[in-house]
């Protein structure tokens, strides 16, 4: 397998630190808000990873951190007048509901850098015994000065990045970081009562859980430099050894050509968009490009990316098959071989993806000609089983897919509807029949007749 690794700028081939098992850690949330696009893009990326090395028969060991301690958390206790763990904990589980939704692979840890604190007084104060951190007024800084490798990860220099550093003009050097800040209202420490800084989270929550183990580091573009940055520097200084084998970035999301940012007023949150598509079309559309490209979501994409995927639905349906669970298959066909082949080449999807439209239009063309084909039926079922596995896809219900933004209500008006239909051909009517089947075309709600009764489903 090959991965481009941030640090080198190029692609490299990948190889684990322990043989058949990866360990990847994927920086999380901060739990002050709804989870947003960026959120979802960055989650669907590194699942499709997770998947990719599941398939190449690599145990992965994954974890997925929740910053529940932060200055912007604490805006929002001072905004809503509730606590820290009333606000953290909401949206921790709205996060979760949002990445359960996604079929988002269930993390092997998710640490809390709350549950962390003793670890992080213990790593601060050995890297102040160590002389790579002072004390000042405010906080514990790290010294920069004392790491002759600061800026490898990122490979930028001081000029290009002092618009995203720390203002203080009491540090020794610019690029100086806080790594506990002095605060009455929290953690008692030898050096001061205070709370841990972002960057210091990371990096002990991460040795805390694997020591240096650490295959592969991942998380937004946005978060290279200072965060990632400044964690493989505390690692290097403290520990003599590199945080990370390999350094995985996914690119930024832009609405409709502008970075999405909420100071520009267009953070798209993940549940906006739920409200209009499914969740599995949402994870299918951001898919659809390059992991390290930067994606440029607009509605009009996200509609042509729903078709694509009902088309694999479609195929679904025809094969008569189930929702799909995310058991791990076999793997031995050589179409999905192939397109596991062309993710290995850093989850190249786009290819990838273009493969299985292939697949699905020969299917489809075949069983056109061949509809009793018991063999090439079964053996479609299975391929498509495993590329549902591998993209996250087809987990839900054909029929509910289909139906999809329609309420409750809705359901049971139509419901009734057919049940007059029913009755109306029954008793030979056959022109109240089709009265009832066009009114319900005219609100785009489509009636089928199967040798199992009659479905429905909402008309694109």
């Amino acid at each position: 397998m090959i991965l481009f690794d941030s640090v080198q700028k190029k692609k490299c081939q990948f190889v684990p630190k322990e043989k058949n098992k990866v360990y990847i850690y994927l920086c999380g949330p901060t739990v002050y808000d709804d989870a947003h696009l960026g959120h979802a893009r960055s989650s669907v990326c590194f699942d499709l990873l997770q998947r990719v090395l599941i398939a190449n028969d690599y145990e992965v060991i994954f974890t997925r951190n929740y910053t529940d301690i932060d200055d912007k958390i604490l805006k929002k206790m001072q905004e809503s007048k509730k606590s820290l763990e009333e606000i953290t904990n909401f949206y921790i589980q709205s996060y979760e509901n949002d990445m359960q939704a996604l079929n988002i692979l269930e993390p092997n840890y998710k640490p809390k850098a709350t549950a962390y604190i003793k670890e992080m007084i213990d790593y601060i104060q050995n890297l102040l015994d160590k002389d790579f951190a002072y004390k000042l007024d405010d906080g514990i800084y790290f010294d920069t000065s004392k790491d002759k490798k600061y800026f490898c990860i990122s490979n930028r220099n001081l000029e290009d990045t002092k618009s995203r550093l720390e203002e203080n003009n009491t540090k020794k050097n610019p690029s100086d970081f806080v790594l506990w800040k002095f605060d009455e209202k929290f953690y008692p420490a030898i050096f001061g009562t205070g709370r841990p800084g972002w960057h210091t989270e990371c990096v002990v929550m991460i040795e805390s859980i694997y020591k240096d183990k650490l295959d592969i580091h991942a998380g937004g573009m946005d978060l290279l430099f200072p965060h990632h940055e400044n964690e493989a520097s505390q690692c290097r200084c403290k520990n003599n050894y590199e945080l990370a084998n390999f350094w995985l970035h996914n690119g930024f999301v832009q609405i409709n050509g502008e970075k999405m940012s909420k100071s520009l007023g267009n953070s798209f949150f993940l549940k906006d968009s739920l409200k209009i598509f499914c969740a599995e079309a949402i994870r299918f559309y951001l898919l659809s490009s390059h992991y390290r490209a930067n994606f440029n979501y607009s509605l009009e994409d996200l509609k042509s990316s729903k078709k694509r995927l009902d088309k694999f639905y479609r195929l679904k349906k025809r094969l008569n098959l189930n929702a799909f669970d995310d058991l791990k298959p076999k793997f031995k066909n050589p179409i999905t071989k192939s397109i596991i082949e062309s993710l290995n080449d850093d989850l190249n999807s786009s290819k990838a993806l273009a493969l299985m439209d292939e697949f699905i239009n020969e299917c489809n063309n075949y069983l056109d000609k061949n509809p009793k084909d018991k063999t090439y039926k079964d053996l479609s079922s299975e391929i498509l089983h495993e590329l549902g596995f591998i993209f996250g896809i087809g987990k839900i219900d054909t029929i509910k897919y289909f139906q999809f933004g329609i309420s409750k209500e809705e359901c049971e008006k139509i419901e009734k509807q057919i049940i007059l239909r029913n009755e109306a051909k029954q008793a030979k009517n056959y022109a109240l029949a089709d009265q009832i089947r066009d009114d319900l075309a005219k609100e785009n709600i489509l009636l089928m007749d199967t040798p199992n009764g009659v479905v429905w489903e909402k008309n694109e």
